[in-house]
């Protein structure tokens, strides 16, 4: 089943109930006004003051170094994402990133519900800390809570603006940085314990044994012919003994031609497409992992069994990365309503006055939105020949 299909049916349900049941969800804190849906609270404002109070000054301290860090990746996105129009009708560099869908356009594939988690942490680890911060400032939390905009979730804590308009601007530069901060923090610490169970726990435990088709994708040929779990042996008489193999084979593939593969179940042979990131080289359409086997030491033990969460364990460590970084980098592009536009906006509140900064927070806005749409749609649709 398509993954697109468990998010059209889930967002189906919801909004049944939430049209359905609308007066009787306003008792708790549900407010349902297509095509927006949102949930909010008032339980957890305690549980972030508890925070915010344990070391105040730790968490302006650490934001004052965190308003220098976004400065510079909101100069560096800003500028990549410039850049990124020279490349825009060959290989766009935004794109969306859904767990569990094949997005045209994107070459990434984020698995359904490891893809999920890590999405979860993100939200939560970004509202929470503005919550933190806004806290720490001494301004009063509103309500926070859930949103749903038509089928985009997403979280919020919600402060009180007055007051937030009354802070000096170091004070609300700090509260702006801290979602992609913490972002950015928990994104180094799921980095170096990926790297630690794939540096030295995997390597001790585990050893390689070919390579396994993990995903078979709708633009290639492969999907007619294998299935996910198939054992690759060998590509074009070729063995394969890790995953290293692999990649120097499929480097050297090009389009239209017949590639032969062996596999556990049996062999094929089928005309290469080419791949969409390189025109150059042939596209198969796998997505193969390494193919591990519990080492002879392990093996056959009372607790051999659970070795094996180190595998999912360390998937889940690498998109809890990935998306923290993607996520927590694209929110300090210098654009509203980003959290990158308001840094920009106060950042240039230093050195000339509103009058001036607002039309270049303005046109930098709308200019960065409009690159971002049209990577998204050349992505999706691709560009008119």
């Amino acid at each position: 089943m398509n993954g697109i299909w468990y998010y059209v049916i889930t967002f189906f349900i919801i909004w049944t109930i939430a049209l359905v049941f609308k007066d009787k969800l306003t008792e708790y804190g549900v407010q349902v006004n297509f095509p927006l849906l949102m949930w909010k609270t008032q339980r957890l404002r305690g549980f972030i003051d508890r925070i915010a109070k344990r070391a105040p000054r730790f968490w302006k301290w650490y934001m004052n170094v965190g308003i220098v860090i976004s400065t510079g990746f909101m100069i560096l996105m800003a500028v990549a994402l410039i850049y990124s129009l020279k490349t825009l009708m060959d290989a766009p560099s935004v794109s969306l990133v859904v767990p569990g869908v094949e997005v045209p356009g994107s070459p990434i594939f984020i698995p359904f519900l490891s893809g999920l988690i890590a999405l979860a942490t993100v939200l939560i680890v970004h509202e929470f800390s503005h919550g933190i911060l806004a806290r720490v400032e001494n301004i009063s939390l509103k309500s926070i809570g859930l949103l749903l905009f038509a089928i985009l979730p997403g979280a919020f804590v919600e402060p009180d603006e007055e007051e937030m308009n009354e802070l000096n601007r170091p004070a609300k530069m700090r509260i702006y940085v801290a979602g992609s901060m913490a972002n950015l923090t928990l994104a180094v610490i799921a980095l170096i314990l990926m790297m630690l169970i794939s540096s030295f726990v995997m390597p001790a435990v585990f050893h390689e044994d070919g390579v396994q088709v993990s995903r078979l994708t709708e633009d290639g040929n492969a999907i007619k012919y294998l299935s996910p779990g198939m054992i690759i042996k060998e590509i074009n008489n070729v063995s394969l003994n890790d995953s290293k193999a692999y990649q120097k084979v499929v480097t050297t593939l090009k389009p239209n031609e017949t590639v032969d593969i062996k596999t556990d179940k049996g062999d094929y042979s089928f005309k290469l497409k080419t791949n969409p990131q390189n025109k150059s080289l042939g596209y198969m359409g796998i997505q193969a992992k390494s193919n591990n086997v519990i080492a002879e030491p392990f093996d056959n033990q009372f607790y051999t069994p659970l070795l094996w969460i180190f595998m999912p364990l360390s998937e889940l460590l690498f998109w809890i990365y990935f998306l923290n970084f993607a996520i927590g980098t694209f929110n300090l592009l210098p654009m509203k309503p980003l959290d990158g536009g308001h840094l920009l906006e106060n950042l240039l509140s230093y050195v000339m006055p509103e009058s001036a900064y607002r039309p270049i927070v303005l046109f930098l806005s709308f200019f960065m939105a409009i690159i971002i749409v049209v990577s998204l749609v050349v992505g999706l649709l691709g560009f008119p020949a």
